[in-house]
């Protein structure tokens, strides 16, 4: 089986996929198992970084104010995924609702419905179990 689709990751403001804001992006797609685009992008929130946050990623307020917002980003990014599965570590609880937020911000309705959305998390906490039968 040949994976095609896009993988991507986002790292953000903080934890709260409504108000918080992305601060960086990347996405890259494969077809037949080849990569063949990626997109990665800094981007100004509008609303300071929390401290937890930049602990986690290490993107601080100062790398980021002169990037361009993510309005200046939503068209090309929303273009990228198009009608491609879309592969996420945790992303069902987290990258998607926070991408769709973006989006919808910016005008963009994204009915990622259409999108297969696989989360790898979910694969690997399915096959490593960690529980008292495992």
């Amino acid at each position: 089986m040949k994976i095609n689709g896009v993988f991507f990751d986002i790292e953000s403001t903080g934890l709260d996929t409504k108000q918080d804001r992305i601060v960086e992006l990347s996405l890259i797609k494969i077809k037949d198992d080849e990569m063949v685009m990626t997109m990665c992008i800094k981007v100004n929130p509008t609303i300071p970084i929390s401290p937890e946050a930049t602990a986690v990623h290490g993107i601080t307020n100062e790398d980021v104010e002169n990037c361009p917002t993510f309005s200046h980003y939503a068209p090309e990014v929303f273009e990228f995924i198009g009608d491609n599965d879309l592969y996420t570590y945790n992303g069902l609880k987290f990258d998607i609702p926070m991408l769709f937020n973006e989006l919808e911000r910016c005008g963009i309705v994204w009915d990622y419905h259409m999108n297969n959305l696989i989360d790898v998390g979910n694969i690997y906490k399915i096959l490593n179990p960690r529980n008292l039968a495992s």
